[in-house]
């Protein structure tokens, strides 16, 4: 199947810009589809833009998907794409999808010429192609924000010769040095969180909300998998994690939760999972919940089961939270999570291994109680908005040759 392509030939509105001001205008486009953790990401970076110098223009290929939803929510303005492109995931490289990207090329260069954008910041591997040759045909410089790992197709083979600069999430992310290689171009930036919001959830209130929800008592012990159901992530994994730990503690009552949706009928497989398994009572699909924090400060534990994980936002969030994380030791997981010190790092792929992670926080109050306060007081010096504000205002300063 290949993308389809409608075009929508209104005028772009533009970003009011008083007269006089001398605003560097940049296009962030998002697809719109699923919410995810760029979205979350971007989410504070607009806000907290120096409207002084830079005015943020919002473009959605789904003006009317759950993104929408969100920035509606946040009151974060937006346009509609030019072109609906409804770019779909891992497109064949094919002769159609060439004529679908040269066909959506102009009309996006056009609209970033009537915006005057001077920066175009992507933030998903179906925008960076497309966005990044139209910001090349209209002028504009073009920031690839990588969110991926350092082995996909587009990192490796378009990112060393279309942006202008490259930002990656996690050193993980990072490409790798080579003749070839956007290396030289890339800084190492982590996503922002907002430290302040974060410690203003009561975990004992929160907890009771999940139990309610579940309709569990309270000695149950709640295990939580926050984010899409995607390969990657391993929802498969987390259903046999949460069967290992009741076959190797029967007296532990226990309930693991999906929170997120799912992608390519993952939820099925989970599902068939812990039917096969026995786990069927204790298995919770909770859907995609908005806002987040008071879900994952309910529970006793975070399980990320996600293997190659650039670095997941829900592992810095649970931290703020004061809830321990168990964690795969595997992409950019180790970069946060220190084992016994601010989480624990279990072998990848190893459902036993996370089981056991978790006997142990449980047993031990003491070393639950100092990973806790040892992760949030670090993640909070890490991972704040400011220090991603500045990094990123800092790399728009220098696309556009201009002075702080």
């Amino acid at each position: 199947m290949t993308s389809s392509v409608t075009l929508d030939l209104r005028q772009p509105e533009t970003p009011t810009i008083s007269s006089g001001a001398r605003q560097a205008v940049v296009c962030l486009p998002f697809i719109g589809d699923l919410v995810g953790g760029s979205h979350m990401s971007s989410l504070g970076l607009i806000r907290n833009l120096p409207k002084s110098r830079f005015a943020p223009l919002v473009v959605l290929h789904h003006p009317d998907g759950p993104v929408a939803d969100l920035f509606r929510r946040e009151g974060i303005d937006f346009v509609a794409a030019p072109v609906v492109n409804r770019l779909e995931r891992a497109a064949p490289r094919d002769g159609a999808a060439v004529v679908n990207v040269m066909r959506t090329v102009p009309a996006l260069a056009r609209f970033l010429r009537a915006s005057n954008a001077s920066i175009v910041h992507t933030n998903d591997g179906r925008t960076h192609l497309i966005w990044g040759l139209a910001a090349r045909a209209a002028g504009a410089k073009h920031l690839w924000h990588h969110r991926g790992d350092a082995t996909s197709f587009g990192l490796r083979h378009v990112a060393p010769w279309l942006p202008n600069r490259l930002v990656a999430v996690s050193k993980f992310a990072s490409p790798r040095p080579g003749f070839f290689s956007a290396a030289g171009k890339c800084s190492v930036v982590h996503s922002p969180f907002d430290v302040s919001k974060m410690a203003g959830y009561e975990r004992e209130e929160a907890r009771r909300n999940v139990l309610d929800a579940i309709g569990s008592s309270p000695e149950t012990k709640l295990l939580g998998y926050v984010g899409t159901l995607v390969d990657r992530k391993r929802p498969v994994l987390f259903v046999e994690a949460v069967a290992a730990l009741r076959r190797l503690s029967p007296q532990t009552k226990v309930a693991g939760l999906f929170f997120g949706n799912a992608l390519n009928g993952l939820d099925d497989a989970a599902r068939s999972r812990a039917e096969a398994l026995g786990v069927t009572d204790c298995i919770h699909f909770m859907g995609f919940r908005y806002p987040g924090e008071p879900w994952i400060a309910g529970l006793d534990a975070l399980l990320v089961t996600a293997v190659n994980e650039p670095l997941g936002r829900t592992l810095v969030e649970a931290m703020l939270l004061g809830t321990p994380v168990v964690a795969s030791d595997s992409g950019g997981n180790p970069e946060v999570v220190e084992n016994g010190r601010t989480g624990m790092l279990v072998r990848a792929d190893d459902p036993d291994e996370f089981a056991r992670a978790c006997l142990t926080l449980f047993g031990d109050a003491e070393l639950r109680g100092r990973i806790v306060e040892t992760a949030r007081s670090e993640v909070r010096t890490r991972f704040s908005y400011e220090r991603h504000l500045d990094a990123i205002t800092s790399i728009y300063d220098e696309l556009i040759g201009a002075s702080p």
